[in-house]
């Protein structure tokens, strides 16, 4: 069953990234197009979710998960430069 889950990281407002939205199957779906449809950048990390599944919505990430987190966070940084 597919699972999505949506991050948000403001540093001049957040100490660590929040999880905005998680689910699967249908959930997903919808998360991964309000993404496509915002063109947000996409990752596919089946293990980074399955933790992010455990974490409650509108908490920060643990910093047990900051490293994977970092780097979806470079992989977007580094699709969006490339799209500008």
């Amino acid at each position: 069953m597919k699972k999505a889950a949506a991050l948000r990281y403001d540093s001049s407002k957040e100490s660590a990234p929040r999880l905005l939205a998680k689910g699967q199957g249908q959930s997903a779906e919808n998360i991964i197009k309000i993404a496509e449809l915002h063109n947000l950048p996409i990752k596919k990390d089946e293990d980074l979710i399955e933790l992010l599944s455990k974490v409650e919505i509108d908490k920060e990430v643990p910093e047990a998960l900051y490293k994977a987190v970092a780097e979806i966070f470079s992989f977007i940084y580094k699709v969006t430069n490339k799209q500008k």
